[in-house]
């Protein structure tokens, strides 16, 4: 993709300095002229060049990728298309947001799938006090280790985390590999949980 876009550009710039040259056209003459407007251009789209460069920065170090999960000044969601200029992030609400590339270069980008498509999921839960910890605990990780989509490795964890206002706080913390998933196996976790604890 990145070579693409720049063949693409040098052709263009080659075809127009042909197209000049056929017409006959002095391309020394144009020198001072072209120096000139391009300060005028220059100062007039300082942001597009600005977000030319940094889409071509993103392009070759490829830390973001067409399909990634990402985080991006607050918008959240897959990244659909990288273009020369902007991004295109469609939200999981199904919004399409168009993102300069220079907020990729100069703000904190969050990348869920760079790596690996692993995700941690947490599930709290209060119990009332007077009830065993121990229990809770065995019951929890009896419920992830259950669950078809929850990873062995990392294993899932059981956590007491201390003494609420009217419960006792434990939290559940399970990988899963299906990122696209996440939510709703968190939801099932939190079901089935609750069908335990009954």
């Amino acid at each position: 993709s990145a070579l693409s876009n720049l063949l693409h550009y040098a052709v263009l710039l080659v075809g127009f300095l042909l197209a000049l040259g056929v017409l006959g056209v002095d391309l020394t003459k144009l020198t001072i002229l072209a120096g000139a407007f391009g300060v005028g251009i220059g100062f007039g789209l300082q942001n597009v060049v600005n977000n030319f460069v940094s889409g071509l920065l993103v392009l070759l170090e490829r830390r973001i990728d067409v399909g990634d999960a990402v985080e991006i000044a607050g918008v959240s969601g897959r990244m659909q298309q990288m273009g020369m200029r902007a991004c295109t992030v469609r939200t999981w609400e199904g919004a399409e947001v168009i993102v300069p590339n220079a907020i990729l270069i100069s703000d904190k980008v969050t990348n869920w799938t760079l790596s690996d498509r692993r995700r941690r999921i947490d599930v709290a839960v209060g119990v009332a006090y007077g009830t065993l910890p121990e229990k809770v605990l065995d019951l929890l990780l009896a419920v992830a280790r259950a669950h078809p989509q929850v990873l062995s490795e990392p294993a899932p964890v059981a956590l007491f985390l201390g003494f609420g206002e009217s419960a006792l706080r434990f939290e559940m913390r399970v990988w899963t590999d299906r990122f696209d998933l996440w939510v709703q196996t968190q939801s099932e976790l939190a079901v089935a949980l609750y069908a335990r604890l009954r």
